[in-house]
This record gives C-alpha cells, sequence and structure tokens, in this order.
C-alpha cells in the first residue's frame, strides 16, 4: 500500500467532503503516520472509514470525525490542549503539531504506553502522557485552550470546564444509544458558555460512564 497516497485519498474523499476543511489540521494529518498507531492486524484498514479496534473497550476515531473535530476546534500554536483518552496516541500526534502543548489521560495502562513509544519514534516532545481515570472529571492545576473527549458522555456535565481558559473550547459527544451529537462547547466568560452542535454519530461510552444493561426476557 502507498501509504503517502492512501493518507491523501482519506482527506479528499473523507475529510474534507465531510466538513474537514482546516487547511492546517489537514497538513498535520497528512503528515502524521496514522498505519504507525494502527494495530498490526488492522493494517490494511488503516485509511479506512472505519473505527479501529484497539482494546475490547477502546477503538481508534473514524478519519473523517478526526478531520471534523480539528476543524472545529481550529488549535492555535500557542494554544494548550487536554486530551481524555489517548488510544492509540494518534491523534495525540497530530495536536501536538498544531498546538504548544498537550496533555492527554488514559485508562488503560498498556494502551498509554504503547502510545508513548509511538510517540518517541516519531520525536514528539511537547506531548505528556499520564494513566488515569478521567470519567469523573480530571485534577489539575493547570488551565488549557482545548479540551478533546474522546469517547462519549451519555450527558454533559461540567466535570472538564474548570479547566478551561475563558475562549477555550471543548469538543465532546453526549448521547446514549444511537442517539448521539458531537457538540463543539466554547467558554464565551467565567460563567457564559455557548454550544454548538456539530454531526450526529456514535462512539462507545466512557469507560466509567456506561449505563447499566437493561434485562431481556
Amino acid at each position: 500500500m502507498d501509504t503517502t497516497q492512501a493518507r491523501s485519498n482519506s482527506i479528499d474523499q473523507q475529510i474534507r467532503p465531510w466538513g474537514g476543511l482546516n487547511y492546517i489540521a489537514n497538513n498535520a494529518l497528512r503528515n502524521t503516520p496514522r498505519e504507525n498507531f494502527v494495530p498490526e492486524k488492522y493494517q490494511n484498514l488503516a485509511f479506512a472509514d472505519i473505527e479501529i479496534p484497539l482494546s475490547a473497550k477502546a477503538k481508534m476515531f473514524s478519519p473523517k470525525i478526526e478531520g471534523r473535530l480539528l476543524d472545529a476546534l481550529d488549535i492555535q500554536k500557542n494554544e494548550t490542549v487536554l486530551e481524555v483518552g489517548t488510544g492509540s496516541g494518534y491523534l495525540t500526534a497530530v495536536v501536538s503539531k498544531l498546538c504548544k502543548s498537550i496533555t492527554s489521560i488514559e485508562i488503560d495502562e498498556e494502551l498509554s504506553e504503547n502510545a508513548q513509544e509511538r510517540l518517541n519514534t516519531l520525536n514528539v516532545d511537547n506531548a505528556q502522557l499520564e494513566v488515569g481515570d478521567a470519567s469523573k472529571g480530571w485534577n489539575s492545576n493547570d488551565f488549557f485552550d482545548v479540551v478533546i473527549v474522546g469517547a462519549a458522555v451519555p450527558e454533559i456535565t461540567g466535570r472538564y470546564f474548570h479547566l478551561l481558559n475563558v475562549g477555550g473550547r471543548i469538543f465532546v459527544v453526549e448521547g446514549t444509544g444511537k442517539a448521539m451529537s458531537a457538540k463543539l462547547i466554547t467558554r464565551i466568560s467565567e460563567h457564559k458558555w455557548e454550544t454548538k452542535a456539530l454531526f450526529e454519530t456514535h462512539l462507545n461510552t466512557m469507560q466509567g460512564l456506561e449505563t447499566a444493561k437493561t434485562f431481556e426476557f
């Protein structure tokens, strides 16, 4: 597979038609080897329009969702980013090219360690990976300009809002079952927020926030 061409095709045929039109973000996607972050058994699907499984509970975003969320967030070089859910580390690597620094939290220690190895091979030096459960929020002495939530939450709450600078943005998917909506939330002032619906989608629910299964008779 010509990975350079495949990367370019995924931008032209999946990301841009779906609203991922941010030129700088798309260049970062084009210049980050997605195939390096995909599990070996899914290498032939590295650029397919699917969520690639990483473990029993984690998946990579599809390329079009990656492009669309980066377009919406419009991350600037002087901004700091918090990512909830490192996963493969691919989106971490892409965002590292766009921002001043990124802190990424992952509940699965093995996934975090594997992501760190991949980031090291690319000489990414502005990403800090941490292992922990951020499902109920995250304690930090730092404030961020951007928060990316890498899994769905049943309902948007203030669990990450206190970490956001004024003017900062959160990308999050809200909902349960098949009814989920991706949203961009912007902190307009200390006590004012603006929410914009972006698109309908379906993601795995964040670990720790899964609703109880209903018994079927």
